[in-house]
């Protein structure tokens, strides 16, 4: 179902029809933009559900100022940043680094199908400071146009290319360490 169906079926009065065309459209595609982040599936399932009841109580707000799917990923964006940021918090209580946190459900993870090489490309990524973690994840895996990743992230298009070509930068090197 494309953006422009949903929209309709929203404004003709038929809600939930609207949402599950969303829940039809995005998941699959929400799963892994929050997978990328959290490096758990449990933990994914479990916040995509909170994002998904986000984006319900939130529709009625969508002015179409941007385009849907920008908005659906600002709205799963901004959860997982809260989701990691309370991670924090209690990763500083147990003065263990959410980064090795999230580096351990990287190498602990069941649902993992990727080869050695593959897992520490993601670990890379997870060393990243957030907003260059962000945009790499946008970019890369979901290949965003940097204008899309601008209306997520409130960013401009120019902030946004430096900020990737720093983290692919990093990214290149970490995973050189390990060739050599």
């Amino acid at each position: 179902m494309t953006d422009s169906e949903i929209i309709s079926l929203y404004e003709d009065g038929r809600h939930e029809e609207a949402f599950n065309g969303i829940v039809d459209t995005y998941t699959e595609r929400l799963y892994w933009h929050v997978r990328r982040f959290l490096c758990s599936h449990e933990d994914t399932n479990d916040l995509l559900q909170d994002i998904f009841i986000k984006i319900w109580t939130a529709l009625s707000t969508f002015r179409g100022d941007s385009r849907l799917y920008t908005w659906l990923y600002r709205i799963a964006t901004n959860e997982v940043l809260n989701h990691l940021r309370k991670q924090k918090i209690k990763a500083m209580i147990s003065l263990d680094s959410a980064g090795s946190i999230l580096e351990r459900r990287i190498d602990e993870d069941v649902y993992f199908n990727g080869d050695e090489m593959q897992r520490e490309l993601h670990k890379a990524i997870q060393r990243l400071p957030e907003k260059q973690r962000i945009v790499f994840n946008l970019r890369y895996f979901d290949e965003m146009k940097y204008e899309d990743i601008s209306e997520i992230t409130g960013t401009s298009v120019g902030a946004l290319k430096a900020s990737y070509h720093h983290a692919y930068g990093k990214v290149k090197g970490d995973l050189e360490k390990l060739i050599r």
